[in-house]
Parts: structure tokens; sequence; C-alpha cells
């Protein structure tokens, strides 16, 4: 499992996603605002891909620098303004440069590990009755062959509950570490354009249009947004976006665009009377 993640993960996350590689001659405007940001801390520039759907949403991938890469839809690229795009560049730049994305497909693994070992007592578990039903057959003794299969069924249901609990803490604290580090992407973002006002307006338009359909979840954990919610916020892998604006608020200095003035309602006219106006007094 850590080969096939550590050499293919980014060739199926393209096969799922039908994401595709950005030059600057594809697309100027996106590969000059990465380049600049790259250019600024003396980064390599990661890969640039295109997820062609409407939704509003990026992420970044790799385990090492000749295999980072930054995925932005077509639909981001065409709702956000160019100080938008850059901060939410910026946003999956930190994560680069931090190596959430290298510790986040490591701990994608070590749960698969867990689930695989899950799934070896499970088979255990259907073989067992064939074993236990041969050995009592050449056993001497009934009631010995009883006792062991009591014992037998006991460490079953020990290492259920151990694998069981080691799973769901791997679910925990993965979660509980991609939180955290989205603030710190976001604040990751402000350093490097210097612009938190651009950060927020960008999570703002993102907020509930981040949804990328048939994509595992796996995969929409490394994203801006994930619409994606857990139980009781327990496996949530994203803090709300109305706290990570907060945040942006008041660590960042970042201000909140006025609310929009609604337009006045505008009451229908009532229907004509079948009598016909009413008589002059």
């Amino acid at each position: 499992m850590g080969v096939v993640a550590s050499r293919f993960h980014q060739g199926l996350i393209d096969a799922v996603t039908g994401s595709e590689r950005v030059a600057r001659e594809n697309d100027p405007r996106l590969y000059n605002l990465l380049e600049n940001l790259c250019i600024s801390r003396g980064v390599p520039m990661p890969r640039l891909k295109i997820m062609d759907t409407d939704r509003l949403n990026a992420f970044a991938t790799g385990l090492s620098e000749k295999q980072y890469a930054i995925t932005v839809t077509r639909g981001l690229l065409a709702a956000l303004d160019d100080a938008e795009l850059e901060a939410v560049l910026g946003h999956e730049l930190t994560h680069i440069r931090n190596e959430d994305v290298r510790m986040m497909v490591t701990a994608v693994v070590i749960a698969g590990v867990i689930s695989f070992f899950g799934e070896l007592v499970f088979r255990w578990l259907d073989v067992l009755p064939r074993w236990s039903g041969s050995s009592s057959s050449r056993s001497s003794s009934s009631s010995d062959s009883k006792k062991g299969g009591g014992g037998a069924f006991v460490a079953i249901l020990i290492a259920l509950a151990l694998i069981a609990l080691a799973w769901a803490l791997s679910l925990v604290i993965r979660f509980a570490l991609s939180r955290s580090r989205e603030y710190l992407a976001d604040a990751g973002s402000v350093e490097l354009t210097k612009n938190p006002d651009a950060m927020i307006s960008a999570l703002m338009k993102i907020s509930g249009k981040g949804e990328l359909e048939g994509v595992p979840s796996g995969l929409m954990e490394m994203c801006v947004d994930n619409p994606r919610s857990g139980f009781a916020d327990l496996f949530a892998t994203h803090p709300p976006i109305e706290e990570r604006i907060d945040a942006l608020v008041r660590f960042a200095g970042g201000h909140r665009p006025p609310p929009q003035p609604q337009p006045p309602a505008i009451e229908a006219p009532a229907p004509p009377s079948p009598w016909g106006p009413p008589a002059a007094a």
C-alpha cells in the first residue's frame, strides 16, 4: 500500500477527477499567479492541473517535489478574481510547504492498513467454524472442543474491539490534524499574499459550492473546502467556513465585506374586483 501510494497515487487521482495538466500557454493567468508566489518564497513550482467541473474547489497532492501538484476547478477560475485566486493558490502552496499533503497521504495509508487487518480478522472469522468442526470430529472429548471454541470466540471479540478502536482513533486523529492544518494554510496564504480580505472573499464564494461529485472522501479531505460533514463535527475534516473567516478577521486583520443591500420588495397589484371599480361617493 505504501508503494502504491508513493508511486501511483497522482495517476489514480487524475483518473478519478479527469484533471489535465496546464502549461503557461494554456492558461497564463493561472500559471503566472502561482509562479509569482513560488518565486517570492524561492520554492519549486508544483505542477498545475485543471478539473473540468463547474464546482468551486482546489486541492494539492504529491509526496515529493517531483510529484507535487495543485488542481483547481474551472468553476473556481470563472468565479474568482485574480486576488481571490491567488489567495487560494497560496493556501494550497502552504499545504505543500508545510508537508501537509505528505502527512495526509501517510495517514490515509495507515488507516487503510488498519482496515486491511480488520478485513483479515473477518475472513478468519468465516474460516474458523470449519476449522472448529474438523478439529472437534477428531477430538475425543466434545467438552474440550466447546471450551476451546468459547475461548476462540472471546479472543475474536477482543481482537475486533481493538481493531475497531484503532480504526476509529486513526480517523479522529486524521480529521483533527486536517482541521488544524486548514487554519494554518489560511494563515500561510495571508503571509504569501499580504491580503487577508482576498482569502475571506474567496472562502465566502466557495462556501456551499465545493462538492465534487464522484470524488472519494479521502480526496475531498485535501480540498480547500469539504462540505461533507461528519457526525457531531467529530469526523469533519474542515472547520466551518464561518469559523475560518472569523479567525482571519481576528488574527490576520481581515474585514468582512459589507452585506449587499437587498432590493425592496415589490408588492403585487391587487386583482381587479369582479364587481368593477367602486362607485364614487
